[in-house]
């Protein structure tokens, strides 16, 4: 019997992860400093709306051509068995279609922007579309996510300001490292599984040095953080929020020492937190 689109809207909002905020989450974070710093406060309304707008459909975008790439993989890993296409309740071509009508409707409102910015958007479209391909060609996919997820951050200062700070380039380098680092504890999750099938990922390029590594890119993340601060004269609220940080990061390392898959899991997870202290920090230094 057919089920009608109503009866199929939770499949596709599952395509869409929209039961899982996280990665929205972790791409709005980065976003909005950006946008604070570019504004050096409160930026634009029309400017934050387009763009928290523009994160939640990109980031659902890149899930659907994610799960679309790893059709064939999927089905065969104990996280991702159960998702949409797999499971048979959404064809690939239906999420071919709707990830070209996300990407659409993106850049519609990248369209209320500038020409610098819409120029722009389209390396972060070719860089959402990539990525999930990149795990079948080198050991790392993560450095294309970190890429891509950073690449908002030229966006909306082009968005907010008209051109592009050289001091943000900077942060742009901390959020690549930050995203490298908490992306390696997701794909630590599923080692085993991406060792059977040969799917290549820093957790495996890595190996026994994981948590080495993901330490020795959190402190240069952190180090990028402060060139930030100096860049753009910032007080002692936003270093407060980088301490948080911090003492995040540590706690992520503390977490994961026994590697087990929940617990990498729940390090991934707590990344929103750094965003979030981040941001904090960022709002009361131009606040107070």
């Amino acid at each position: 019997m057919t089920q009608t689109l109503k009866q199929r809207l939770p499949h596709f909002m599952r395509l869409m992860r929209f039961d899982k905020p996280i990665g929205t989450l972790l791409l709005l974070w980065p976003t909005l400093w950006a946008l604070w710093l570019a504004a050096g406060g409160l930026p634009d309304w029309d400017v934050l709306v387009i763009f928290v707008l523009g994160v939640t459909l990109m980031r659902a975008a890149g899930c659907v051509i994610n799960d679309y790439a790893d059709r064939h993989i999927d089905g065969h890993v104990q996280r991702t068995e159960q998702r949409p296409i797999p499971s048979g309740d959404v064809a690939p071509r239906e999420a071919l279609l709707l990830f070209t009508g996300l990407a659409l409707v993106a850049f519609l409102l990248v369209l209320f922007t500038n020409g610098l910015t819409v120029l722009l958007s389209l390396g972060g479209v070719l860089l959402a579309a990539s990525y999930p391909f990149m795990k079948r060609y080198t050991y790392l996919p993560q450095v294309v996510l970190g890429a891509a997820f950073a690449w908002a951050i030229p966006m909306a200062f082009a968005a907010q300001t008209g051109e592009l700070n050289p001091a943000l380039w900077a942060l742009y380098a901390g959020v690549v490292l930050w995203t490298v680092a908490y992306d390696t504890f997701y794909a630590m999750v599923d080692r085993d599984d991406d060792l059977k099938l040969g799917v290549k990922s820093t957790a495996i390029l890595f190996g026994d040095q994981d948590r080495a590594m993901i330490l020795a890119l959190q402190i240069l993340c952190l180090l990028a953080l402060l060139l930030t601060g100096k860049n753009f004269d910032l007080g002692l609220w936003y270093y407060t929020g980088v301490a948080v940080a911090t003492l995040l990061f540590l706690h992520q390392q503390r977490l994961t020492r026994n590697r087990d898959r929940d617990a990498c899991f729940k390090a991934f997870l707590n990344n929103n937190w750094v965003g979030v202290a981040v941001f904090v920090g960022l709002v009361l230094d131009y606040q107070l």
